[in-house]
């Protein structure tokens, strides 16, 4: 945790997530709290002032006398608490800026229009809150736009409402408040005093915890804006995931390979001389053209990975209507970047080897871990439930993810996979699964290098008919391969008669994709009579056969099928057919 020694000083910081849908008052709300903007506060975008949305993730703070229940634990290490607060923009098309902000969060609070409820924004909020966020206060914005004397009881209807929504959430019982932020609305002058404003500041505090911070470990930082300041350098304001970073430490910044010395830090305009997880900093280095990185990720040298593809676990988020299909393509979002990939879906053989753990409510459990030493299924779709009616628990699945452009990212940060093309108005959800990033490739020609290892394989079953029998340990077998076929690949291969032989094939007979089945303990009496049965009433009337035709049967013979079971892993560049 950063102390802010050079101001002598120690300050504990929290960040508290400011989401909810659009036009719900989260900026005003953020404006009313806070005493000292940070840069990247209350919307630098244009494009978010003229429309008054919030565009890029907003941060600025306000800083209290550490309360009573924190100075019991943690008193002799802080003497403030710094709240930071992160303004995410609540437009549908930016949700993706959203999950970026969220996994920085220490504590939600969901901003929700008393007027206009929960909206398909909140709801998509609250589902990041779940896979991100331990704690959450739920704050009912624009009460001035209530009419005086139904405000009290439209206030009780509305938290009765969101308390039910949440009932099945890790939010039940979270606390309800009601404020008007911004009295008027934004047009109105700055004279009206926001109200609630001082009881929510209490509840705030009431809620904070001591945040696990660790120093320790490769530096992992989010840069969510970018300046140069002349005279001094480019200065990248952000918040540090993982890891410590003091002044003249080199810091990388991965996506464009460069690493540089880091001159001088501030918190909140505060010089300090380190700064660590959960912390908000501005990190000053020299000789680096601001505009070659907006936002992004810094980190120590060598420790962040430039990802082609990756496995990871998955799991599907219930509130998602669509199908989730192998071949199919997502938005992913990952780190701070969201990038479009190709989805292939594999599980566990038997149901009985699956977790039996699964939750929207928290990132996937990594029950059974992934290894290259077991063998998976390939599914053609994400399988859901399991038992009686589909109604038990997801089996554990993965999903191996190729990215149409290469993605910086640590192990083991959560993924959330979305189709951000859906519908922008549609009250419908668009986030469809979630997990951890478990094992990512770096090289480009991961295809021929890396994915051979992955023991995804496919069960195939190929059925033909028997056409005749040759001898009491011979077939010969049609319907099973196409005339163009290479009949070499199948030799050597087991087949099961539907009489219950057991055969391998021998080789091709003839060139219409016959071929012959050796039937090493011999042919049934049984199966002798069905084959000769059928064959005697195909000779009957006497007259010869027409050429080209002696060997087809009639369709009033009992025809016995072949069965071919075998596998295929589907990234064996050889296509080699297994079979146990």
């Amino acid at each position: 945790m950063a102390d802010s020694g050079d101001v002598g000083v120690k300050t504990l910081n929290f960040n508290v997530g400011v989401l909810g849908h659009v036009d719900s008052g989260k900026t005003s709300l953020a404006r009313a709290l806070s005493s000292t903007a940070s840069t990247a506060a209350f919307d630098k975008n244009p494009q978010s002032r003229e429309r008054g949305i919030t565009l890029d993730l907003g941060f600025s703070s306000f800083t209290v006398d550490l309360p009573d229940h924190l100075r019991d634990t943690c008193g002799d290490r802080y003497q403030s608490l710094q709240f930071t607060l992160v303004d995410c923009p609540g437009h549908a098309s930016l949700i993706r800026t959203i999950i970026g902000g969220a996994q920085i969060i220490d504590l939600m609070m969901l901003v929700v229009d008393v007027v206009k409820g929960i909206q398909t924004q909140t709801a998509e909020c609250l589902l990041i809150g779940e896979l991100t966020c331990p704690r959450m206060v739920v704050i009912l914005n624009k009460t001035d736009l209530l009419p005086p004397a139904k405000r009290q009881s439209a206030i009780e209807k509305m938290t009765k409402r969101l308390h039910k929504t949440l009932e099945n959430t890790r939010f039940k019982e979270c606390p309800v408040i009601a404020v008007a932020a911004k009295p008027g609305g934004p047009e109105a002058p700055e004279a009206d005093e926001p109200q609630g404003v001082p009881e929510l500041m209490e509840l705030l505090k009431r809620q904070t915890y001591l945040p696990r911070r660790d120093p320790h470990g490769s530096l992992l930082m989010a840069v969510d804006h970018c300046f140069s300041i002349r005279g001094q350098g480019t200065v990248m304001t952000g918040t540090v995931l993982q890891g410590s970073l003091a002044v003249n430490d080199t810091v990388e910044i991965p996506t464009l390979k460069v690493t540089k010395k880091v001159k001088s830090m501030q918190m909140f305009r505060k010089p300090v001389s380190k700064a660590m997880q959960g912390d908000r900093v501005g990190v000053c280095v020299t000789q680096f053209d601001p505009k070659l990185l907006e936002r992004g990720m810094v980190c120590s040298p060598a420790s962040l990975h430039t990802l082609h593809a990756a496995i990871i676990s998955a799991r599907k988020i219930g509130y998602f209507k669509g199908s989730l299909s192998t071949r199919g393509k997502f938005h992913i979002t990952v780190g701070h970047e969201t990038v479009m990939a190709r989805v292939t879906f594999f599980g566990l053989h038997t149901a009985a080897e699956t977790s039996t753990s699964s939750s929207d409510s928290a990132p996937c459990p990594l029950d059974t871990p992934f290894t290259y030493d077991r063998e998976y299924l390939y599914q053609e779709d994400y399988v859901i439930g399991q038992g009686e009616g589909s109604s038990g628990p997801d089996p554990e699945q993965w999903a191996l993810l190729e990215f149409e452009r290469p993605v910086t990212c640590p192990l083991l940060c959560l993924v959330i996979g979305s189709k951000l093309d859906t519908d922008i108005h549609a009250n419908t959800c668009r986030l469809a699964f979630q997990g951890r990033l478990l094992e990512g490739f770096e090289d480009k020609a991961y295809g021929e290098t890396a994915l051979p290892r992955l023991r995804i394989c496919k069960m195939k079953h190929k059925e033909g008919q028997v056409e005749r029998v040759t001898d009491d340990y011979t077939v010969i077998g049609r319907s099973l391969f196409k005339k163009e076929t290479n009949l070499q690949l199948f030799v050597g291969l087991k087949v099961a008669l539907s009489t219950g032989e057991a055969g391998v094939i021998e080789g091709g007979f003839g060139q219409s994709g016959k071929f012959k089945i050796r039937v090493p303990d011999g042919l049934c009496p049984e199966t002798k009579q069905l084959l000769s049965s059928g064959s005697k009433k195909k000779g009957k009337g006497g007259g010869k056969a027409e050429p080209g035709k002696e060997d087809e049967p009639r369709a009033e013979s009992h025809p016995i099928s072949i069965h071919l079971h075998f596998k295929r892993y589907v990234f064996d560049p050889h296509k080699k057919m297994i079979q146990s």
